[in-house]
């Protein structure tokens, strides 16, 4: 049984505390994704040792698996939940897959020994960046329905990033496959573009249900 996001309506009903703290726990999570992909972005654009940062974002990755983990304990022990109790296990499974991509982003670059950045690379890193700030702003808003413009809009931004970065991705590996004569280097630069593209993808499916439950308590 889930009821609307509003916080009058949740004091009726159960604790404060049973419904904020699926709230707060997004919010935590969010916060992970965004720190680590900060952590990311140094790698990218400032030639920060690749492998100590990768070291850190697994550090935050593993936090993360822990807050999803909390999210799913607590889901299964509360009878009345904020939101349906399938868009909570939706949602932190879609953030969790944000930063599960970051990770191994991060991860690729230090296995494979890189040291110099693709530009493409680094633009990429830039919208995801972006994409998980405006992830967090939307989960942030999302406690409180009352401004849902505001949240739509967050949401709204996220999709035009995702295209962003279709269209950075596909330039990437076209001149990836004009410019490079080393195979290997193609095929390491290849699933690196991809890891950082697909975390922007999930970026966009975070944002898809929590659009979604915005429509579903109008």
């Amino acid at each position: 049984m889930a009821t609307a996001p509003q916080k009058g309506f949740f004091a009726r009903l159960l604790p404060a505390s049973a419904g904020e703290q699926f709230f707060d726990l997004f919010e935590q999570h969010a916060a992970r994704s965004r720190e680590a992909a900060a952590l990311l972005g140094k790698v990218l654009h400032d030639g920060v040792d690749a492998e100590e940062q990768a070291a850190r974002v697994k550090v935050v990755e593993h936090q993360g698996d822990e807050i999803t983990h909390t999210v799913i304990e607590r889901l299964h022990q509360t009878f009345i939940t904020p939101i349906d109790r399938g868009d909570i296990h939706e949602l932190i499974s879609r953030m969790d897959d944000v930063l599960d991509l970051i990770e191994a982003s991060a991860e690729r670059i230090a296995l494979y020994g890189i040291r110099t950045m693709e530009p493409e690379a680094r633009e990429l890193g830039d919208v995801l960046e972006k994409s998980v700030e405006e992830m967090e702003a939307a989960v942030r808003t999302l406690r409180d329905l009352k401004d849902r413009p505001r949240l739509l809009a967050h949401c709204t931004e996220i999709n035009r990033l995702e295209n962003v970065g279709d269209q950075l991705l596909r330039r990437a590996v076209a001149r990836l496959f004009r410019e490079s004569p080393d195979p290997i280097h193609v095929i390491k630069w290849k699933e690196i573009y991809d890891y950082l593209e697909n975390a922007i993808d999930r970026c966009e499916d975070v944002a898809n249900v929590i659009e979604g439950v915005a429509l579903e308590y109008t």
